[in-house]
């Protein structure tokens, strides 16, 4: 529900695993971006979770519940408002149970139902324990297959992109193991990948996007010479792409295009697989690399990192990523609402 009078997108932001550390680097999060904040938040989960946590790092920030639809967000920035699921049971730190996997996916679904209704103009989501998803009888396997689902998108049609300053990085597959991802790999597959980051690349802002798909195999397989993938799946796709009207090139080798894209000379990389694009921003920063879902309603980001079970009630979490995945989000809420709302 963006306010008219205001530029600034609401966002809801989910409360994550509350065994882990998703409470605490929520509200460190906004704790930092003060009265700076390019978003008005809404949280969403246990207020006394969140309450716990306020006791025991001293921020200087209050909660307020409040009825989403109204609106009417807090003018104090110390003050946030906060959609309360009631208290979790039996709360442990660091420790995986069904009672927290389902507190987590109850503060999703809310969420959901949240930007469905058009109260909220992006999600934000705090980091989930798999296991945890498990033992509460989820079926899926993580926040992008679960918010397809409620959003009412098709899973496979969703997009994972990594956002690191102007660098932008789609991946063609996500939770695959390598052997799985270069068989995934398809000239059709690889095509329809270089469409879906084309459409959607003009959605978040960037009309005209120049792409490059990264390579598989080392010096982009040398013609060749380092394996047969680019000459067999990754060239072709790209020629038929461009014959299209896409600006995309390559396969580049993966060892100089990411580099060459944070200099500027691409919007846009297509990582096959998982760890290349993971390894290529967060080896830059770690902590202000936002993981954002695309080809939803609306836009999710979230940091790209766990539940860090390890630290979680030791109070030394460190708030940065979240405070990336607010403003990324907010910064791509816009130019999503605009094509939601022209039909795009």
């Amino acid at each position: 529900m963006t306010d008219e009078r205001s530029p600034r997108p609401r966002l809801a932001i989910t409360m994550g695993d509350p065994a882990g550390i998703g409470p605490e680097i929520v509200l460190k999060g906004l704790a930092a971006d003060g009265s700076e904040r390019p978003y008005r938040p809404l949280l969403v989960g246990s207020r006394e979770v969140f309450d716990q946590a306020l006791g025991h790092i001293g921020l200087d920030l209050r909660l307020r519940a409040v009825e989403p639809a109204s609106g009417q967000d807090s003018p104090d920035p110390t003050v946030v408002d906060i959609v309360d699921l009631g208290p979790v049971p039996g709360l442990r730190h660091g420790v995986v149970a069904p009672e927290h996997g389902e507190a987590a996916v109850r503060a999703i679904k809310t969420a959901a139902e949240l930007a469905l209704a058009g109260v909220v103009d992006g999600i934000v989501t705090a980091p989930i324990n798999k296991q945890a998803l498990k033992a509460a009888g989820s079926p899926y396997p993580g926040h992008t297959e679960m918010l397809a689902v409620l959003l009412g998108r098709d899973p496979a049609e969703v997009v994972t992109l990594f956002v690191l300053d102007r660098m932008k990085v789609f991946f063609l597959t996500r939770h695959l193991s390598l052997a799985d991802a270069i068989t995934w790999l398809t000239v059709d597959r690889v095509v329809a990948g270089i469409e879906r980051v084309h459409r959607l690349s003009r959605v978040i802002g960037v009309p005209r996007p120049h792409i490059a798909l990264a390579a598989v195999n080392p010096h982009g397989g040398e013609d060749g010479l380092h394996g047969t993938e680019e000459n067999r799946i990754l060239a072709p796709a790209v020629a038929m792409a461009r014959e299209q009207g896409i600006d995309v090139v390559g396969p580049m080798p993966a060892d100089s295009v990411y580099y060459q894209s944070r200099q500027g000379r691409y919007d846009a990389v297509i990582s096959p697989y998982h760890d290349q694009g993971h390894i290529a921003t967060k080896t830059v920063d770690f902590f202000g690399t936002v993981s954002a879902t695309l080809g939803l309603p609306v836009i999710r980001t979230s940091v790209d990192h766990g539940t860090a079970f390890d630290i979680a009630g030791t109070w030394v979490a460190d708030g940065r990523g979240q405070v990336a995945a607010c403003r990324v989000a907010a910064e791509l809420a816009r130019p999503v609402l605009a094509d939601a709302k022209a039909g795009g």
